[in-house]
């Protein structure tokens, strides 16, 4: 029977908003002696009615957390920013005590939370790993005897003497890695940190990370990156505003916090009619839509979605077109898109762009493996004579792309570009012949 190497009862994790203390000693004493007696805080600031109701607020940052983790199991924790996952990880790694609960260990635990965890600037990345090793419990001849491999994986060998302070964000995750995966522990946990190394490096820490599972050695893996997940992790644990939402297998994991993310992210707006319209055309939804015409804002990479607005024509006769515009998060134009060639059955195929007063619904896909993986911002209009505004919406809606792994067998990050598309490819062979065999 697989040992249990963790065991979580009753966590919870409470911290205070706001500022702490009064900022004398005296009047903190008055403030720790009134709540001991459960009367008001007599420094909180006052309404104009005369009642304390800036009150320093507590904020549960997990809540009653229970789960066991068995020796040799690849666990991922998922839920989206906010959910309690980094807090979590900090409190099994020793960094923060829980306000509640009770946590036990078997093992020596090896964590990566953050760029340079347990580096010291000052020293070089050599001597950094001497020292990464002495927390870890590890002797000086052990750290020798996997020094050259250490080197070799974090691929800073030109600046492994070179102080620290000096590497780049990259560097610092490669060697910080390197140390934490082949210095032996038993429980290894990993923050998101791994989306700063490139796309080669992120793929040897998945290979690296399943070799450790495959010498018994536990991991617990958080990223945002279901793909990464999928392939390292075979169980999930979902959070969600600091409580466990699903723990099973990571399929359903993942499949519960796509869902989850789509449900609750806008992926349909809609606006009230305006009794005197400011001009003949009133934009009333705007929505992403699946081949079933459910709604949803993640989609993976190889699935069709569509953009659909919905608009109200108060002019009869007026000659309008559909305009959609992506953008990525950091504004730059991925695509834009218009309806001008297109006529419907209530539009004159003849005029091609005249509508007849009522409401329409104009829609465009976007085929799957189009996009690359990550979130676009979606923008809308209703063009009038081919060029002049009548409507617009700008910045309502955001789209996420995800990768299911179905175009590549392992993880290698984002891919260049902000569309990936599947291309269609032809390899020809010009020579067939083969080289024969000279006798001596």
């Amino acid at each position: 029977m697989t040992k249990v190497v963790i065991r979580v009862d009753g966590l919870s994790k409470k911290y205070r908003l706001g500022n702490i203390g009064t900022g004398t000693l005296s009047r903190d004493l008055n403030q720790w002696w009134a709540r001991f007696r459960g009367k008001e805080d007599p420094y909180s600031r006052l309404d104009n009615a005369g009642t304390n109701y800036f009150r320093k607020d507590d904020f549960w940052a997990l809540q009653d957390i229970n789960f066991e983790i068995k020796q040799g199991e690849a666990v991922g924790i998922i839920g989206k920013n906010g959910a309690g996952k980094s807090t979590l990880l900090k409190i099994l790694s020793r960094i923060t005590s829980p306000t509640f609960g009770e946590i036990k260990i078997k093992g020596r635990v090896a964590s990566l939370l953050e760029v340079g965890t347990g580096f010291h600037p000052e020293l070089t990345g050599r001597e950094n790993v001497f020292l990464n090793g002495a927390i870890l419990g590890m002797t000086k001849r052990e750290i020798r005897s996997k020094l050259d491999e250490i080197i070799a994986f974090s691929g800073v060998e030109r600046h492994i003497d070179t102080p620290v302070k000096r590497y780049s964000s990259g560097m610092h995750v490669r060697l910080a890695f390197a140390v934490a995966a082949h210095l032996e522990p038993e429980i290894l946990i990993v923050d998101e940190v791994l989306a700063v190394g490139d796309a080669e490096f992120q793929k040897k820490c998945i290979g690296k990370m399943k070799e450790v599972t495959g010498e018994g050695r536990t991991i617990l893996f958080v990223s945002h990156n279901m793909v990464a997940v999928k392939k390292l992790c075979s169980r999930g644990i979902l959070l969600r505003s600091g409580r466990v939402l699903l723990d099973s297998s990571i399929e359903e994991a993942v499949e519960a916090y796509l869902d989850f993310s789509s449900k609750h992210e806008k992926s349909e707006i809609t606006w009230q009619l305006a009794k005197e319209p400011l001009s003949g055309v009133q934009i009333v939804a705007l929505r992403l839509l699946r081949d079933d015409e459910t709604i949803g804002s993640n989609f993976y990479m190889n699935e069709d979605f569509y953009v659909e607005v919905e608009f109200i024509n108060h002019k009869e006769g007026n000659l309008l077109s559909s305009y959609f515009e992506l953008r990525s998060l950091t504004e730059v134009g991925v695509l834009s898109s218009a309806n001008w060639s297109s006529a419907t059955a209530n539009v004159d195929p003849y005029s091609n762009l005249a509508y007849s007063s009522g409401r329409y619904k104009s829609r465009m896909k976007i085929p799957g493996n189009f996009l690359n993986e990550g979130s676009y911002i979606i923008n809308a209009w209703i063009l009038e004579n081919v060029s002049a505004t009548a409507a617009e919406v700008k910045e309502s809606l955001m789209v996420t792309i995800v990768d299911n792994g179905e175009m590549r067998k392992e993880y290698t990050g984002e891919w260049f570009g902000l569309v990936r598309p599947k291309l269609e490819w032809h390899t020809t062979a010009l020579n067939t012949s083969k080289a024969k065999n000279k006798k001596a």
